[in-house]
């Protein structure tokens, strides 16, 4: 699958943040408390959904799904990112950075795919109350995880494939803290590069937009019935249902689109490199914050479940 008869490199080196050597021990105590952070509050969410009886419903149980795809994401970066900054050789396997790639495309498409589906459970839910049990039962809600890890997969051995394919034959010099492919790209020769490069890109702007495009049209038909409602407390109890999930959601693309939609043009690796620290640590770390602050059904049972066992003559 990975074509080592078609390449001279065995290793390749992550430059990553060397070229900021003033930087580094700040950024190593920074990323390790927002890495740190993520984890926990990743972990928190899991456990009050899987405490709390009254959230096993399949919103709670997809959003427990999202926590764990982002922990393996951020498992399958951070770590290796962290002791790359306090190591002086910061060399990576030819397997170990085709192992680092696959992992990261596959749970990073996979919450893409998670985020639509919980667009379209909040539709089922403001939309079609009455046969929200029918649509989401256990069984349809079981099976559109699985399509969405079966995707996410798909999309990790794809990408993964069609890179590893390629011959590199230059310097094996990464200027990136992960394997990345706009950088492995640059590595790579042979005639069928740029072919490559345009259908990774196309493959992936269109999930991503497939995916939004699916979620907007969730929302339009949410807003359209909340519109309906004749009390303002009714809609405003609708709207709460949905805004940690479209805050998640704005993030999420925001930051993806810097990445896959932005011009062409000459760019510095230093800068391609900062850049990549908004989609790998900025974008997990933030997520449970805004499930936990904006989702206030949420926020009452890790009140219940853990701060009133914690401090409870403050509760």
């Amino acid at each position: 699958m990975l074509g080592q008869n078609h390449t001279c490199t065995s290793e390749f080196i992550l430059v990553g943040f060397s070229t900021f050597p003033h930087l580094q021990l700040m950024l190593l105590l920074l990323l390790l408390l927002m890495y740190l952070f993520t984890l926990l509050g990743n972990l928190l969410i899991m456990a009050t959904i899987w405490s709390e009886r009254g959230l096993h419903t399949p919103m709670y149980l997809l959003l427990c799904a999202l926590s764990v795809s982002e922990i393996l994401y951020t498992v399958a970066i951070i770590p290796r990112m962290l002791a790359d900054l306090l190591s002086t050789r910061r060399s990576i396997a030819f397997l170990a950075c085709a192992s680092q790639m696959f992992f990261s495309f596959t749970f990073g498409f996979t919450h893409s795919f998670l985020l639509t589906v919980m667009g379209y459970d909040r539709y089922v839910a403001i939309c079609h109350p009455l046969r929200y049990n029918v649509l989401m039962s256990p069984r349809g809600c079981a099976c559109l995880l699985g399509c969405s890890w079966a995707g996410g997969s798909v999309m990790g051995m794809v990408v993964t494939t069609a890179i590893f394919h390629l011959s590199f034959c230059g310097p094996n010099e990464i200027h990136h803290f992960f394997c990345h492919v706009p950088p492995l790209l640059k590595l790579a020769c042979g005639d069928d590069v740029l072919m490559v490069a345009l259908g990774i890109g196309l493959v992936c702007i269109m999930a991503l937009l497939g995916c939004l495009l699916l979620i907007l049209l969730s929302y339009a038909f949410i807003v359209a019935t909340i519109l309906k409602i004749p009390s303002a407390e009714g809609q405003n109890k609708a709207f709460s249902t949905c805004a940690s999930h479209l805050t998640v959601v704005v993030v999420h693309y925001g930051f993806a689109s810097v990445i896959y939609l932005k011009p062409k043009g000459p760019q510095s690796p230093e800068g391609d490199t900062l850049m990549g620290i908004t989609y790998t640590v900025l974008t997990p770390f933030l997520s449970p914050i805004i499930f936990s602050l904006r989702n206030k059904e949420l926020k009452v049972a890790i009140k219940k479940t853990f701060f009133t066992k914690l401090f409870p003559q403050n509760c």
